[in-house]
């Protein structure tokens, strides 16, 4: 039997990173019949500053990788809606549901399920390097057929395995709060003014998850709420359910994303902007294609893979972000509320619902209307 923190010899794969990317990567693998250990350098539950919206693709891409997301525990939202100003509109999911949950209870759903596969996981347990296929940490070493990295952004397997060569990148900054108030709607709501959004996800029957994304890495949540007077008036009073929390969201594309043992996966591999609410979503797919390759030993059909899968979530985040822009943004929330079946079409591509052409039809009729708005 295996059992947690019992540090082993050696094994097929071992994993530095223990949050849903590492997890799902780790459980994918195991699904392949791998021996798989999982470290990480703090203890469950692992929590991180995020939307926690589980947009209706990231829950099938879940369930088939083999992990069960409860439905106690969790808020489900039907939809998106945009808000900017007096204008909104909003649109259900062309299939399925999101749900909203808390971080923690994620990462608990996620551990329980991968403890159960039979895979080992080191909680606690500091990793100070890699060479050759070994792993060097605290309390000794491990040999391992292969090394994934999914320790996030600031990856230090990233740099370890001499993969730190970037294309591109840039970085905006998150802030996240929860707040005891009965959610108002069962949509995710994505709040536009001037350089910032506000996502508010319904997390449970009594919960809202609100989080603000900017350019600012001085702007927090009780200024930006500053801008959204109606949001401001909804929130008033609210007993504040968490402390603020920042993080970095990172724009990254690198060179390459494996080399001799070592590969790596989620943010570590590179990442969209958080705009999309995909990041989980994509490490998620990264993790079912990772498990595949290593299968083969191919990875470089990995990499030409995990190219792909960043296409659409890439693209929706450039065109999102467009919507910075005040004047735009403004033209085309005239559009949407006049059409709201381009909205609608949006949103289907957004969760991997809508076909290329049907998409560039979607975006001549968006063109056509901002010509005429």
């Amino acid at each position: 039997m295996v059992r947690s923190n019992e540090i082993p010899d050696q094994t097929d794969i071992f994993v530095i990173g223990g949050g849903p990317a590492g997890l799902a990567a780790a459980l994918a693998a195991r699904r392949q019949g791998f021996e798989v250990t999982v470290a990480d350098s703090l203890v469950p539950p692992i929590d991180k500053p995020c939307g926690e919206g589980l947009m209706p693709d990231s829950v099938a891409i879940l369930e088939r990788l083999g992990f069960t997301i409860p439905r106690e525990g969790a808020q489900p939202f039907r939809g998106i809606r945009f808000v900017s100003g007096d204008a909104s509109i909003a649109a259900s999911f062309p299939q399925g549901s999101g749900y909203g949950m808390r971080r923690t209870r994620l990462h608990e759903v996620m551990t329980k399920d991968a403890a159960a596969a039979g895979i080992r996981l080191l909680w606690g347990t500091v990793i100070t390097g890699i060479d050759n296929g070994t792993v060097h940490l605290q309390g000794g070493c491990v040999q391992a057929r292969w090394i994934i990295g999914a320790d996030g952004s600031s990856s230090r397997v990233r740099a370890w395995g001499g993969l730190d060569d970037h294309l591109r990148q840039h970085q905006r900054y998150a802030f996240r709060r929860h707040y005891h108030i009965a959610p108002w709607s069962d949509f995710m709501e994505i709040h536009w003014a001037h350089g910032c959004q506000i996502y508010v996800t319904p997390v449970a029957s009594d919960e809202v998850c609100v989080a603000l994304i900017s350019r600012d890495p001085q702007l927090r949540l009780d200024a930006a709420l500053l801008a959204f007077p109606d949001l401001a008036a909804r929130l008033a009073g609210a007993e504040h359910s968490s402390s603020e929390r920042g993080a970095v969201t990172v724009t990254r594309k690198l060179r390459r994303i494996y080399r001799d043992r070592v590969v790596l996966l989620g943010d570590a591999s590179g990442g969209v902007d958080a705009i999309t609410g995909e990041g989980m979503c994509l490490a998620f797919h990264q993790a079912a294609l990772l498990a595949d390759c290593l299968r083969s030993g191919d990875l470089a059909r990995y990499q030409a893979g995990h190219r792909a899968l960043a296409r659409r979530p890439a693209f929706m985040a450039a065109m999102m972000l467009t919507l910075e822009h005040d004047a735009l943004r403004r033209r085309v929330m005239q559009v949407f509320q006049a059409q709201p079946r381009v909205f609608a079409r949006m949103l289907a591509m957004h969760v991997g619902s809508e076909t290329p052409l049907g998409f560039a039809a979607n975006g001549l009729a968006l063109g056509w209307g901002l010509l005429t708005a």
